[in-house]
């Protein structure tokens, strides 16, 4: 549903594939809500990639961070949000260790390589507090191998099974898989989606379009 990316690949990208969406904002307002359990209020929370902001502006916590190295993605961080332009390849760690009580993604680990993403995971557990969650909503090549490779970024494959495998290699128990969570992409909808229909979209066993699984993953 959100495509932040932290990858260097210019800002043509964001005209091209990473636009602003009308129903991005009500979407991730609900989405914030559904994962409210996992984010107690008092938590210190990092998002990655956090592109336009809305997931890391929805969130309910004492302290909110956001990263990405997109130069004007702080333009859209709300006023209590701390936003920093960072490489995640090579800055995670100045944020300090045993920092976050969550870290939060979506669609980024994709746009890197499968050593560069077993990196930055490496360095979400150092940025953790023990028993930290981190929470991952991404695209699930099992149901959207037909437009995974649309956006030209991407770089790796992940399904539900070696999503949670990476989280276990790095020490995290699975504490949620959802393999359908969301469609793949807000591509296609022209105007602003009413809360009580996403909200039914989440709870209904049946899922059509369904590409992006969500995983909570807490560190051991």
């Amino acid at each position: 549903m959100k495509d932040p990316v932290s990858v260097q690949i210019g800002d043509n990208y964001h005209a091209v594939h990473l636009t602003t969406h009308p129903a991005r904002k009500a979407v991730w307002k609900v989405l914030a809500d559904f994962v409210a359990p996992w984010i107690p209020d008092d938590a210190h929370v990092l998002e990655l990639g956090a592109g336009y902001c809305d997931w890391i502006n929805a969130v309910r916590a004492r302290r909110k961070v956001a990263v990405d190295s997109w130069p004007e993605f702080p333009l859209y961080a709300a006023p209590e949000v701390e936003p920093f332009v960072v490489d995640a390849v090579t800055g995670l760690r100045t944020l300090g260790i045993q920092t976050f009580d969550v870290v939060i993604a979506s669609n980024f680990l994709e746009h890197f390589e499968a050593d560069v993403v077993w990196s930055i995971v490496g360095d979400v557990t150092s940025l953790l507090k023990p028993g930290g969650r981190f929470i991952v909503i991404q695209p699930n090549f099992r149901y959207a191998y037909r437009n995974y490779f649309d956006d030209y970024t991407h770089r790796s494959v992940f399904t539900d099974t070696s999503l949670g495998n990476l989280l276990r290699a790095h020490g995290f128990r699975v504490e949620l898989s959802r393999p359908k969570f969301l469609p793949y992409s807000m591509r296609g909808i022209r105007s602003s989606i009413p809360a009580w229909l996403i909200r039914a979209y989440l709870r209904s066993p049946v899922k059509p379009l369904a590409g992006q699984m969500l995983m909570v993953g807490r560190k051991g």
